[in-house]
């Protein structure tokens, strides 16, 4: 398969929106469809290792992000209420010479712009906005997707990247019931202009203590605070990343925390703080049929504690993209791209499942004696940065 075929995708988040990029620049015709009405990412933070930032040197746009991100020297495992640094991971320059691609901390909505730019610049006219998939169907030599408004679009394979609640998912694979972990998480943005100078000496940090977790790290040159927060909740909500909930609520979760969590939390704006459920979703039997598959969280929904949800999504996308270049069969094609990947991201799905016990123990002790076991700095680089989608053997 090759040339001129036609790949349709649903879904323009940053996976689909990597994936298009990946396959026009491989000589693919491509045709996006997004529900929204206009372009744009919401959310906050969003991390890309060396794993993902190998496939936007590829792209023609990592320069470009990393002028819009931030390179964190370190990211340190705190204790909650001491601030005692547990373990390091060595970043920025480290990680570039070790992985021979930068570590970037980026918002998300700066990251999608550039992507869609980039898609734009290979095929203006390649994504398609106010464009709800419901559905497919696979007929002969090609596959259809279907939109909300009635219409029908017509291609070769089709991508479905749109996410945990995705259409293409459902009817490949049948209805998915996650299970709520009891866990809420709440995120923020703050100026990092609101601070002290110097405030956390730039770097990132992860705050691990009972019940609760704290993800802080900075974006845009440094110049803005994000801080993701993990927390045991009984009371099952929403899973939105646009629910906002009491500021107060958020105060009183992180009484007896450091200083340094509360001059967060006090700095931030009163009414932009939002807390969402977090949920695990079954692994699924199979990710393709014939002609239609799936990537990123509507393969594999992950929680955020190992930082790899959209780094996962860009791997897909690459690695699909070579999968499809090598011709022939699309079948055996999508099949090669699932057996490619469904090892690595059921162990990323896995390990980040399992911090969420390790960054939640009861005691400072039990914190102490789990962090002393394990070196997470060779851990990760060792499988985790190590992977490049664009030359890793497929399986």
């Amino acid at each position: 398969m090759g040339g001129q075929s036609r790949i349709i995708i649903a879904g323009a988040g940053l996976g689909g929106l990597t994936a298009a990029a990946c396959l026009l620049l491989a000589g693919f015709d491509v045709e996006v469809y997004e529900q929204a009405g206009e372009l744009g990412e919401i959310g906050a933070g969003v991390q890309q290792s060396a794993n993902a930032t190998h496939v936007m040197r590829h792209l023609g746009i990592l320069e470009e992000l990393r002028a819009v991100a931030y390179q964190p020297p370190v990211t340190e495992f705190r204790i909650y209420n001491t601030g005692e640094v547990l373990q390091a991971l060595s970043l920025a320059e480290n990680h570039e010479q070790r992985h021979g691609a930068p570590y970037l901390q980026m918002h998300r909505a700066d990251f999608h712009r550039i992507l869609a730019a980039r898609v734009q610049a290979l095929k203006p006219d390649a994504i398609h906005l106010s464009a709800t998939a419901t559905g497919y169907r696979e007929q002969g030599e090609g596959v259809v997707l279907q939109l909300a408004d009635g219409r029908e679009v017509a291609g070769d394979v089709l991508i479905g990247a749109d996410g945990i609640k995705s259409a293409v998912r459902r009817q490949l694979a049948g209805e998915a019931a996650p299970d709520y972990t009891g866990d809420a998480a709440w995120r923020l943005t703050v100026p990092v202009a609101r601070f002290p100078p110097d405030f956390l000496e730039g770097k990132s940090s992860i705050w691990v203590g009972p019940d609760k977790h704290a993800v802080v790290y900075f974006l845009r040159g440094g110049s803005l605070l994000n801080f993701v927060a993990c927390v045991e909740l009984d009371e099952w909500i929403e899973e939105s990343w646009t629910l906002k909930r009491p500021w107060a609520e958020l105060k009183a979760d992180f009484d007896g925390w450091h200083p340094d969590i509360h001059a967060i939390i006090d700095a931030a704006d009163r009414d932009e703080c939002y807390r969402w459920a977090l949920n695990i979703y079954p692994d699924l039997a199979r990710w393709s049929s014939q002609r239609a598959t799936l990537i990123g969280d509507a393969a594999h929904p992950t929680l955020p504690y190992l930082a790899q949800g959209a780094a996962m999504a860009v791997e897909d996308a690459a690695v699909l993209t070579r999968c499809l270049q090598e011709g022939g069969d699309i079948a055996r094609a999508l099949a090669r791209y699932e057996a490619a990947r469904r090892a690595r991201t059921g162990r990323i799905v896995a390990e980040s499942r399992a911090n969420r016990g390790l960054f939640h123990l009861e005691t400072i002790q039990a914190l102490r004696d789990a962090f002393a076991k394990r070196d997470m700095d060779r851990e990760r680089s060792d499988w985790l940065y190590a992977y490049d989608p664009l030359t890793v053997e497929l399986a």
